[in-house]
This record gives C-alpha cells, structure tokens and sequence, in this order.
C-alpha cells in the first residue's frame, strides 16, 4: 500500500524508529509547565500556544523543511552538516572552530541520551499511582520498578533487535491514535481551547510574565526534544516517509496536547495532566493504556540507544573517537550494530539519573539543555551554508530559527543549578574522550617518523632483491607509504622479514556516508602492491571478506602496536585509552591465528 508514492511500511517503520522521543513527551511536558505556573484561562492558553508554534519553529521549519533540505546521499546529522560544510570553507581557523563544534554536538547528543530512557521510562511508570489501590507506592518502589525496566532494555541490547522492531511501528500507530482521540474528547468539552493555535497567546503570555516566561520556556522545550531525530534518521528511512509521517504525528500531538490544556482548566489540581485525563475519560481503559505508555517509553529509549551506537560508530569511523569493539546483531543486516562500551555506559548513567533526581518532574531539570545546544549548533550551522550558497531566504528563515534556538538554550542555562549540570557532566565525557584522542593521536603520529616514499622504496628494492624471501602472502596496515610508519620498516629492514607478495592494504574514510570500494591502486615495486579500500563513513563493512574477495589469500598480518612512554598525565591518559580499546585488526576481525603485532616505543 502506497500513499502518494511513499509506502505505507516506510511510514511506519518511521513512527517506530523516528517519533518515540517526540511521542513521549505529552507524558511529562504539560505536568512538568504547571509545576510553575498555575493552569488559569489565561495562563494555559498563552503555554498552550507556546507549545504549538515551538513545535512548529523548531520540528517542522528547522528539522522537517531547511536541515532536512542538507544531505549528503539521503544521510543527515551533525556530521553531515560538517562534511557539508568544511569543503565550502578556506580558513583553517573556520574548519577547526566548526569541527570543535561537531565534537560539542556529538557530545550533547550523548548526553541526551542518557536523559531520555530516564525520563520516559520514569514518567510513565509513574502513572501507576493513578490505579486504585496503589496510590500509596512509595517513590522508591517506582524507581526499582523503572530501573528493571531500563535494565532489561539494555541487557537486551547485545541480542538485536531485529525481529522485534517489526513491532515497533504499530505499537506507536497505536500510541499515537489513542493520544489523539483522548485529547479530542476533552477538547469536545472546552472548544474554546482550540484558540490556543493563535501565536498572539504566545506573546502576550511572555509579554505579561517577562523573566518567569523565560524560564517557563526552560520548561515548554521538553515537547520538542526528539525533534533532531528527524534530520538525524533521514538515512534509514529516506526524507519522504519521515516527512509523511510528521504530519500524522504533529497532528495527533496537537490534538493531545490541546485536550490536557481542556483538562487542566476543568482539573487545575491534577498532578499528572495525561495520566489524569485518561484516567477521567475511561477508567476501565487506564491499565491498558499505562501498559502501552511503557511500551512507547522502552521503543523511544530504544530508538535514543540505537541513535547512539550509529553515532559513535561515525565517530570511530571519521577517527574522532577510539576503536570500541563492535558486534554485528544481525547475520542479513550489517548496520545492525551493538557497541558494549557504549551500551554499559548509558545504562549505569541511567540508572544514576533515575536515583539521583528520583521523581520526572526533577528530571526534568536535566533534561533541555543537551537538546537545546544540538538545537542552536544546527541552526547556526545550517544559516552558514546557506549563507554560504547565497540562498537568501533560506538564510534568513535559518538565522531566525538559530535566534529562537538561542533563546531557548539561554532559557535552559537557567536549569544548570538545579540539574542542567548533569547533562553537561554526561556530555563532558565523551567531549574529554574525543577531544584527548584526536589530539593524542595526532602528537602520536607526529613522533613515530615515518620514512618517506623515495627512501622506503629504495630500501625495500635492495631487501627483496638480496634477502631470503618467505613463500606467500603479508598484509600490512597503513594509510599508504608515503609516509610508511615504523612497523613496517622494522619488520622488512631491522628483522629481515620479506615475503614473496607484501601487501599494504590502506583503509580510505570517505566524506560521503555510504558507498565503498576495494581494489588494487599500484605496484610500485616488485613483490610490493598497494591494496586500497574507500568507504562511507557509515558503512559496516568486512575487510577479510573483501581481501578473498580480490583473490588475497595472505600468510601472515602484521600490524603496529605504539608503546608509549610518558610523564604527561594527559598522554598518560590516552596510552590507557589506546590499551584497553581493540587494535584496528582486532576491531574488523582479521583472523587471529595470522596476526602479528609488532611493538614500537615511542617518547611522547
């Protein structure tokens, strides 16, 4: 079944994988606003619409129309803002500040991620206290039960989840049908409320409140966080069925969350404005619909925890982050991936967010201000290139989008004290990882003193010509022999190891995502070839695979492993960084009983 060309399965797939962020948020977002402000006529209509045209400005013009219009080959996200626009630059100044501006957005991502499963799962296990009988669960309760689910969400993690994603889609169809007809029986009761579409209430609500509106939009920007997913999933599902999708879900947003509004005029008292309204339009239905709630909570949290492996995958790819060991999920899809380190890491945040702030209300404090930064970092991005390719309109509309970004990121830095930190702690972590990597591994590099081209070549014509040469096949590893690292001169020329076919396989990261090539670039000396691979920086691929592929049946692997020696505590740091990550033949899964690594010492 297709609608308008896009298919109907496409649309789905795009509820489960894209919108659980986003979908969640009716959960927590209007309980959360009341907890400031209380629910007059006035007051309720001038949030309500706040919420709307937040919706609008920040999902639907920044994600869904201008950062979506920026791919590169259908993939979107903070890296392919960067790849798009560092080639468009000159200074090196300009692509150092906006690389460093790609690591701070990565590590906001990160750290939302954290929030998210926390937040969600905690929200909506919560709503428990709305069953007869269990009005009385003590907070504690409610956290362990929370954090069983989160941990049976991770420890699930390492399976796939593959044959139960098929799932995801309709359960989310399901969630999002029932947020709308339960928002448009309580808006049948209050019509009236419907007003709140006129961006006038926005205005005049911030106009007469003056600093506490600032900082109720602190606040409002929790029913946008998810928003990014849009652009940041574009290349699983392409632009269309996500767009398609948005429609659908904005409107059933918009009808739940005029239907609270509607509620809280009639019920001012009610703690929790969705649960409550459900609870108040069919209690037999409650139990039911709390149970699908958690469900929507896990598929979001899983949505956010997938988002993080592709990620960090990126980042091992493009070389900003270490080698974390990778597992393939799935023997049919290979972007199925599932990486330990990061997946352990989330789990034991989570669970600390879920103790430390104990209720959603105060995590709520945390949440906004990782979202928020991502946010403005696109906005300003997106207005540089369109600046940049002289599209006036699109500049402008950008730059005033960048400005509500900023706005409401200046509202969030208010909740720093009171939790916002938390998000920057998480997101400081993996900022200190990268930014020690990428800088560790350039002053590695810097000292290992490669022998140059002309020199290597002349050395290795007089060793194959007058030494013994081993029978078969070696591959080596190296980003070609311009600039040949030390390993391989050490094992050639000090040990006296030649083969008859030495192979140096150099392994290419593309600036496009997907697309992927091995062939054999040169011969530039007998018994010497040089085997290249170019991949997209989101491929998974399998280099082994590849190297039967072209006829390569190699005796021996060598490859390099750098000792480092040092009295600096930040080199220290990533000596430790280096040992307890795989080395690059054991992260793509080169055959062990061939490996041999070979040590080099190096003073940094």
């Amino acid at each position: 079944m297709k609608i308008k060309g896009i298919s109907f399965g496409d649309i789905l797939k795009s509820l489960g994988l894209v919108f659980g962020d986003i979908g969640t948020s009716p959960i927590y977002t209007l309980t959360v606003v009341f907890m400031l402000t209380k629910p007059t006529p006035e007051n309720t209509m001038g949030v309500l619409s706040l919420i709307v045209w937040t919706l609008v400005i920040l999902v639907a013009v920044e994600y869904a129309w201008l950062a979506m219009s920026l791919s590169r080959k259908g993939e979107g996200g903070t890296i392919v803002l960067r790849e798009i626009l560092v080639p468009m630059l000159k200074s090196g100044r300009q692509i150092g500040f906006v690389t460093f501006l790609t690591f701070i957005g990565i590590s906001l991502l990160i750290g939302d991620g954290v929030i998210t499963p926390a937040i969600s799962i905690l929200s909506a296990v919560e709503g428990m206290l709305l069953i007869p009988g269990l009005e009385g669960t003590k907070q504690d309760i409610l956290i362990i039960m929370a954090g069983a689910v989160a941990v049976v969400l991770f420890l699930f993690q390492r399976k796939g989840t593959e044959k139960v994603s098929v799932a995801f889609g309709p359960i989310m169809m399901v969630w999002f049908v029932s947020l709308a007809v339960s928002g448009i029986m309580s808006i049948l009761d209050y019509p009236s409320i419907a007003g709140a579409l006129n961006p006038w209430h926005a205005a005049k609500f911030i106009y007469e409140n003056g600093l506490a509106a600032f900082f109720i939009l602190s606040e409002v920007i929790l029913c946008a966080t998810g928003g990014e997913a849009l652009y940041a999933d574009m290349g699983h599902l392409g632009r269309k069925p996500i767009t398609f999708a948005w429609y659908f879900v904005f409107g059933a947003l918009l009808l739940n969350y005029l239907g609270q509004g509607a509620f809280a005029l009639s019920n001012p008292g009610a703690k929790n404005m969705l649960f409550s309204m459900i609870y108040g339009q069919a209690p037999a239905l409650y139990i039911p619909f709390l149970v699908l709630s958690i469900l929507a909570t896990v598929i979001a949290s899983q949505a956010m925890i997938s988002g993080m492996f592709s990620i960090v995958y990126q980042g091992i790819m493009t070389r900003v982050m270490p080698l974390f060991r990778v597992d393939y999920t799935s023997t049919r899809l290979r972007s199925q991936i599932y990486i330990g380190a990061v997946n352990w890491f989330l789990l034991i945040a989570v669970l600390f967010a879920m103790g430390h702030f104990r209720e959603s209300g105060n995590l709520a404090a945390a949440y906004g201000l990782a979202v928020t930064g991502t946010m403005t970092l696109t906005g300003f991005m997106m207005t540089w290139i369109f600046i940049l390719r002289k599209k006036k309109v699109l500049a402008g509309v950008s730059a005033l989008v960048a400005v509500v970004d900023i706005c409401f990121l200046m509202a969030n830095i208010s909740k720093i004290p009171d939790g916002g930190y938390w998000s920057l702690l998480i997101g400081a972590f993996p900022l200190a990882t990268i930014l020690l990597f990428t800088r560790g591994q350039k002053a590695l590099y810097s000292r290992l003193r490669p022998m140059d081209r002309h020199e290597f070549l002349r050395r290795f014509e007089w060793a194959y010509g007058h030494l013994n040469k081993i029978r078969g096949s070696a591959l080596f590893f190296a980003r070609g022999i311009d600039r040949t690292p030390p390993y391989i001169i050490n094992t050639i020329f000090l040990n006296n190891i030649i083969y008859e076919d030495n192979i140096v396989v150099s392994v290419v990261t593309l600036d496009d995502p997907f697309g992927i090539s091995g062939s054999f670039r040169e011969e530039p000396a007998e018994g010497l070839r040089i085997f290249e691979i170019r991949a997209g920086y989101m491929e998974v691929f399998d280099i082994d695979a590849m190297l039967k592929e072209a006829g390569i049946d190699e005796k021996a692997i060598f490859y390099g492993v750098e000792d480092i020696a040092t009295r600096n505590v930040f080199w220290k740091l990533f000596s430790v960084i280096k040992k307890l990550n795989p080395t690059f033949v054991q992260f793509f899964r080169l055959p062990y009983q061939k490996l041999h690594g070979v040590v080099t010492r190096v003073e940094m």
